[in-house]
C-alpha cells in the first residue's frame, strides 16, 4: 500500500512539475478526441434517425384489377403468414379513392371524368424490424411481386438505400478519422512523457543505481500518461456536450427545423465511459512507447 501511494504521488508530482506541457497535452488530446466525437455523434444520430425512418416506411402491395375476393383472401393469408410482416392493412378501391380525395382535394376532379375508379386495391404492409434494411426490403418486395394476383409492389427504395449508404459513409469516416487522431493523441502524450523523462533523467539514473527495479521507475510515468489521456477524453466530452446543447438550442430557435431537436441525442452513459477508458488506454500506450524509446536511448 505504501509503495502504491508513493507511485501515485510521483505521478502527481510529474504532472504538477510540468504544468505547461501537461496543459498543452490535455488540451490537444481533448481537441483531437472532440474531432472524433463529432463524427461519432453524427453517426449515432444518423443511425437513430435511420432506424426511426425505417419504422415509418411501409410497403404498398397493389392488387390486380381483376382479382376476386377469394384470391384477395389468399394473398392476405399468405402475407400474414410471412414472418417478415409485422402488420397488414387492406385498402379497398373505394377507400383508396376517398383517401386520395381527402389528401388532394384540388386534384380530385381529375378522376371524375374517368367514369370508374382507376385506383387499385392494396395492402399496406409494415415489415418486422429485422426486415427493414435496404437489402431485406428489396428481397421481400421481389417475393411479394411473385404472388399471383399482385400487380405491383412499391416502397421508397431510393430513400432507404440513400440513407443506408450515408450511414455507412459516416461510419467509415468516423473509423478513419478516429484512427488518425488516436495516433496523434498517442504521439502527443508520448512526447509529453519523454520531456518529463529527460527532465528527470538524473533522478532516474540514481534510482537505478540504488537498486530500484525498472517497473518501479516506469510505473509513475505510465500512470501520468494514463491520467493525461483520461483528462483529455473527459474534457472532450465536456466540450462535445456544450457544443451539442448549443446546436440543439439553435435548432430549437429555428422554426424551419421545428421538432428536429427532439430526435437528436447525446452519447449514452455507457458510451461516455467507454470513450474515457479509450482515452486512458491511449495515454497509457503513449507513455509505454515513450518509455521504450527512452530505454533504447539510454542503452
Amino acid at each position: 500500500m505504501r509503495r502504491l501511494l508513493y507511485l501515485l504521488r510521483e505521478a502527481l508530482a510529474n504532472v504538477l512539475t510540468n504544468r505547461t506541457t501537461t496543459v498543452v497535452a490535455v488540451a490537444t488530446t481533448a481537441f483531437t478526441f472532440a474531432c472524433v466525437g463529432v463524427f461519432l455523434l453524427l453517426y449515432v444520430n444518423l443511425r437513430a434517425m435511420a432506424s426511426s425512418l425505417e419504422q415509418d416506411i411501409q410497403v404498398m402491395v397493389y392488387l390486380q384489377d381483376d382479382v376476386t375476393g377469394h384470391v384477395r383472401n389468399e394473398i392476405e393469408q399468405q402475407l400474414q403468414a410471412d414472418r417478415a410482416v409485422a402488420a397488414l392493412t387492406f385498402v379497398s378501391k373505394e377507400q383508396a379513392l376517398a383517401d386520395f380525395q381527402a389528401q388532394f382535394p384540388a386534384e380530385s376532379h381529375l378522376l371524375q371524368g374517368l367514369g370508374q375508379n382507376p385506383l387499385p386495391a392494396s395492402f399496406v404492409v409494415t415489415l418486422a424490424a429485422a426486415s427493414r434494411s435496404s437489402d431485406a426490403m428489396r428481397r421481400w418486395a421481389d417475393r411479394a411481386q411473385s404472388i399471383p394476383g399482385v400487380g405491383q409492389v412499391q416502397y421508397n427504395q431510393a430513400w432507404v438505400e440513400a440513407l443506408a449508404s450515408l450511414v455507412k459513409y459516416i461510419e467509415l469516416a468516423a473509423i478513419i478519422v478516429g484512427v488518425i487522431l488516436s495516433a496523434a493523441s498517442v504521439t502527443i502524450i508520448a512526447n509529453t512523457i519523454r520531456l518529463a523523462l529527460y527532465s528527470r533523467r538524473e533522478e532516474i539514473e540514481i534510482l537505478g543505481m540504488i537498486g530500484a527495479s525498472t517497473t518501479f521507475i516506469r510505473v509513475p510515468y505510465l500512470l501520468e500518461g494514463a491520467a493525461l489521456g483520461l483528462l483529455g477524453s473527459a474534457l472532450s466530452l465536456v466540450i462535445l456536450k456544450a457544443g451539442f446543447e448549443l446546436f440543439r438550442h439553435e435548432i430549437r430557435s429555428t422554426s424551419r427545423f421545428l421538432g428536429v431537436e427532439a430526435l437528436l441525442t447525446f452519447f449514452p452513459l455507457e458510451m461516455c465511459i467507454v470513450l474515457v477508458l479509450v482515452g486512458l488506454f491511449l495515454g497509457f500506450s503513449g507513455s509505454f512507447l515513450s518509455l521504450l524509446r527512452f530505454g533504447e536511448g539510454r542503452a
